[in-house]
């Protein structure tokens, strides 16, 4: 089942085929029944998605392997039943297709309730909200605010849609025996799993309160939801563990009481010749594991009327004639498949050295089922363990004790006694808690003068009338907040950066970031990871080149691309600096360190005790000493890098405002329409699909709280179709008014040669004495027939662009390329696949955003 969900990295239903097959042949034939909604699912989603083609390969490499399970089956049967059979298909042949006379039915029947009642005693309140889970998704779905789209309701409704099968399947037989059940256990946890997280988000969902007299109620509403869930919570655990002590307790007499034939004082009466006889307790012996060697099982007659086991023989290997294990391929005598009455497997009562037999209260005694245990005449009693009277003890208490109505030799178990006291003081401490914090909270209130706990985080409007920042800067603490605009200077230093392993500028290829992932979704989210300090800056072997674009940019366009404004000018200079501290220490063979050039030449007399650095490839000297400096100092730091750059400042409003920036190969976006913009606005005037509904708030909250000891990387990518990295002409003159050029006006459909993979890799930091917050943008740029033969990207590519909704396909411009792109990266999927390519193992082999 994990490999059925699991799908990071796309779908595994071939795993999952193989392991349910594996399932299927070695344990139960119908278990391949789970598979069915597995299997529709996933046609129906790739038949959606236009990929019917590879959703059918991934189903029969599935069945394939599972095929080869059942080969090695037949094999192995065949040898050791010394005719050809297949196990699993003799299960299933005599249980559906034997007629009226035969299969399972005539071996008892049981209500349809059976399984309900039993599933109930066993999981309690998880196998309602197992039962609930349809409606609930369903409800949800219909309900909540954002829809859930179509595709992942079906796939929620297909993995759950096993339980509802096999229990309707199952009830409705005649036969039924609770083992039948095993196999959707985990089915029951992952319905009631989903159900529960449902029931939490509903609950604890609600709208926070917007004035001070609501905060009470809100706060008591929220009491009151953690309380119930809390309790839900310890029921349910509770009735678990007492339903498994009784199950250890109450029912166990079947194999404790066959243990005590081990016991010493019995051990030395056991001889080869010993029999355990068994009456109207055939059907608990639990094997002759359980019997001391030399001894062995006899049946007496009982009123059961049925086809008793036979012996297996008993002949050893390789006796003349035999071979390896006769006793597998040699019946019992008398044996039948329509459970007939076999007389010759009784045998007489005086043959029997010791008698295992049950006694209730409730069941009378018979000619045939005498009482054996009052028949001290003939019998002694060598050991009396308590059973469970299930015909006189009620649901509840089935679930909740375990006691035996055998008097004499009573155990009783109350574990509600035991268990109360636990229980009252779970609860009784889950209230003192929130006592004790309410308490704390008041006298803050009363001493401190401080605000009421409302149990939720203040919105962007409260905090901005307030006048305060959420984020701490400079080290203060959460209760130290400084007020929005104001950065106190941190004392943080990164650690020195140590070289880039075997780093060559000739030499180095980029690093081969491909940061999508497999359909049917497609999340949008900020997407940040930790940033180690050692991998702020990426160079490679492109380096030149992209240094010889930004050189012509900056002589061709100047401000257009680079700018600072007069207050951000101590951030980009502080910028600069940091690129002179770390460039030099991470790549000595292109950056050297102004005080460190050699002294006995002229040039390093020249800079002797100036800061700064010199870049060994192209001979330019960076000094941070002399002012004013040659240049901006962003157009300055432009040079050291292959990444654009941009500097984020705090104002007194909160907001985040672009005031220094050297963006030289942005491709789709230019710095003079978005200099001095705030963050939000930047984001709205480009369209950002769903900022404001899911990335507004979250991005706001992470600016105003990132220190300058935590920076975060994020990446994405776009589709080019055309092979410019610092303009894409194809959207439109990069001299054109704002609003006049855009994917609406790029060539629909070109050559699959025009085509180009645009990667992201960008990282964000807070620079310790300003407080500026460093945005860095690398840009990867490929060739969509080089990536296409990398194994397994044409395919995640594909599921990838296909995922988009309809605002990520409009910002991204899918509908001027999907066709002809889609229909290549289809094709070199396919070629990958025939050539061997295992999809399945891709998570072995890589890893996002790789």
């Amino acid at each position: 089942m994990a490999a059925f969900i699991d799908w990071r990295g796309g779908s595994r239903i071939a795993q999952g085929l193989m392991w349910l097959g594996i399932g299927t042949v070695l344990g139960w034939p119908f278990i391949g029944l789970l598979a069915a909604p597995f299997v529709l699912g996933e046609l129906f989603l790739a038949v959606s998605k236009g990929e019917s083609s590879s959703a059918i390969f991934r189903m029969i490499n599935g069945f394939v392997r599972s095929l080869i399970a059942l080969a090695t089956e037949v094999c192995f049967d065949s040898y050791f039943f010394r005719r050809y059979t297949s196990v699993p298909f003799n299960i299933v042949l005599y249980n559906i297709f034997s007629g009226t006379k035969k299969g399972p039915n005539i071996y008892g029947t049981e209500p349809w309730h059976f399984y309900v009642r039993n599933l109930l005693i066993n999981f309690n309140f998880w196998f309602v909200l197992a039962v609930l889970t349809w409606p609930l998704v369903t409800i949800r779905h219909r309900y909540q605010k954002k829809t859930t789209p179509r595709l992942v309701l079906l796939r929620n409704l297909s993995i759950t849609l096993p339980f509802y099968l096999w229990l309707a399947v199952f009830s409705v037989q005649p036969h039924k025996e609770e083992r039948f059940m095993y196999p959707i256990y985990p089915c029951i946890a992952l319905n009631a799993a989903i159900s529960l997280h449902i029931v939490i988000l509903a609950v604890t969902t609600q709208t926070a309160p917007n004035t001070k007299a609501s905060s009470t109620s809100y706060n008591t509403m929220t009491l009151v939801k953690l309380v119930a869930l809390g309790s839900f919570m310890l029921a349910s655990i509770s009735l678990g563990v007492l339903r498994s002590v009784g199950i250890a307790t109450a029912y166990n007499a079947p194999l404790s009481v066959y243990s005590q034939l081990q016991h010493p004082d019995l051990h030395g009466q056991i001889q080869d010749s010993t029999n355990v006889c068994v009456g109207k307790e055939w059907y608990r012996f639990p094997s002759s594991y359980h019997l001391p060697n030399g001894s062995h099982l006899k049946f007496i007659r009982s009123e059961f009327g049925g086809l008793l086991p036979g012996e297996f023989s008993e002949i050893p290997s390789y006796s003349p004639g035999f071979g390896l294990f006769p006793g597998t391929y040699l019946s019992p005598s008398n044996m039948n498949d329509e459970n007939r009455d076999d007389p010759s497997k009784y045998s007489g009562i005086e043959i029997c050295d010791f008698l295992v037999d049950s006694r209730f209260p409730g069941l009378e005694a018979s000619e045939r089922e005498p009482d054996y245990a009052d028949d001290e005449k003939h019998w002694e009693r060598v050991a009396c363990e308590p059973f469970l009277d299930t015909a006189r003890t009620g649901f509840l208490a089935t679930l909740v004790m375990a006691k035996t109505d055998e008097t004499k030799a009573a155990k009783v178990l109350d574990i509600y006694e035991v268990t109360k006291p636990y229980l009252v003081l779970a609860l009784g401490a889950c209230a003192a808690t929130w006592l004790i914090v309410r308490v704390i909270e008041e006298a803050r209130l009363r001493f401190k003068g401080g605000k009421r706990w409302a149990w939720r985080r203040p919105s962007d409007v409260e905090q901005e009338k307030r006048g305060s920042g959420a984020a701490s800067g400079g080290g203060k603490s959460g209760a130290e907040q400084r007020p929005w605009g104001v950065w106190t200077p941190s004392t943080f230093r990164r650690s020195p950066a140590p070289p880039y392993p075997d780093f060559s500028i000739h030499t180095t290829k980029p690093l081969p970031y491909r940061p999508f992932r497999y359909g049917p979704k497609y999340n949008v989210n900020m997407g940040l990871r930790p940033m180690p300090w050692d991998d702020w800056i990426e160079l490679d072997n492109h380096y030149p080149k992209f240094h010889a674009d930004k050189a012509t940019r900056i002589a061709a366009r100047g401000s257009k691309c680079c700018r600072t404004a007069p207050e951000a000018y101590d951030g980009a200079v502080e910028l600069l600096e940091e690129l002179c501290s770390y460039l030099p220490q991470r790549y000595p063979e292109v950056f050297q360190r102004l005080e460190d050039l050699d002294d006995e030449e002229d040039e390093g007399k020249k800079w002797k005790g100036k800061a700064g650095m010199k870049n060994l490839l192209t001979s330019e000297i960076f000094d941070l000493t002399t002012r004013p400096l040659p240049e901006d100092p962003m157009q300055m730091a432009a040079r050291t890098t292959q990444d654009d750059l941009a500097l984020m400042f705090e104002k007194p409003d909160g907001q985040y405002y672009l005031l220094a920036g050297a963006i030289l190969l942005a491709g789709f976006w230019r710095l003079e329409d978005k200099f001095g913009m705030p963050l939000s606005e930047i984001h709205t005037s480009g369209d950002v699909p769903q900022f404001q509904s899911k990335l507004e708030k979250g991005m706001m909250n992470f600016f105003r709280r990132l220190k300058p000891d935590a920076p975060v990387l994020r990446n994405n990518y776009f589709i080019q179709v055309d092979d410019a990295l610092p303009w894409s002409e194809s959207i439109g003159s990069e001299d054109a008014p704002e609003g006049s050029f855009g994917w609406f006006s790029a060539e629909k459909n070109k050559a699959i040669s025009n085509h180009y993979f645009r990667s992201e890799r960008q990282s964000l930091r807070r620079l310790p004495r300003t407080g500026a917050v460093v945005f860095t943008i690398r840009t990867y740029f490929h060739p969509i027939t080089e990536i296409a033969r990398e194994p397994y990207v044409p395919g995640r590519l594909a599921s990838a662009i296909r995922s988009w909704g309809e605002d990520v396909s409009r910002y991204k411009g899918r509908e001027r390329y999907e066709e002809v792109l889609l229909e290549y990266l289809d094709t070199k999927h396919r070629e990958q696949v025939e050539g061997g390519l295992d999809v399945s193992r891709e998570d072995e082999v890589r890893g996002y955003p790789w």
